[in-house]
């Protein structure tokens, strides 16, 4: 082997190095942000979902921090916040979200769909029983 060609083969390697470790030492930035959502979901499931007003609010203020600082929203956040204003009566925000969830990450829209038509099917039920009720006079 020449000496030119072992020199070149070792700055070859140490450009290989110093690439190899520039790339390590620059963190990627997260997909999502995640903030408080993980610990939220998990308190939910440890009380039963006993507190779903303390954590509406606090997934509300995620999900105004993540757009201020232009960050992506998880997979799941708006569909928990569905599921916590549905808990509390509040169907129209949590048609909001599920509408948002579908929106945000279109692989959810099967699911997203199937749960938008189950108030609709109760709805559309309970507005038929009840001419049948008015004149059954009960």
């Amino acid at each position: 082997m020449s000496i030119r060609m072992t020199r070149a083969l070792r700055v070859s390697a140490l450009a290989a190095v110093a690439a190899l470790l520039t790339a390590c030492g620059t963190p990627q930035k997260p997909l999502y942000q995640w903030s408080g959502y993980q610990s939220s979901v998990y308190q939910y499931f440890k009380t039963n979902g006993a507190t779903p007003g303390d954590q509406i609010t606090q997934l509300e203020s995620q999900l105004i921090k993540n757009k201020a600082a232009n960050e992506a929203t998880p997979p799941g956040l708006h569909g928990h916040l569905a599921l916590l204003y549905a808990k509390v009566g509040n169907d129209d925000a949590a048609r909001a979200h599920l509408e948002a969830e579908r929106a945000l990450f279109p692989e959810s829209a099967g699911y997203v769909d199937f749960l938008l038509k189950k108030p609709a099917e109760k709805t559309a039920a309970a507005a038929a029983a009840a001419p049948a009720k008015a004149a059954s006079g009960v």
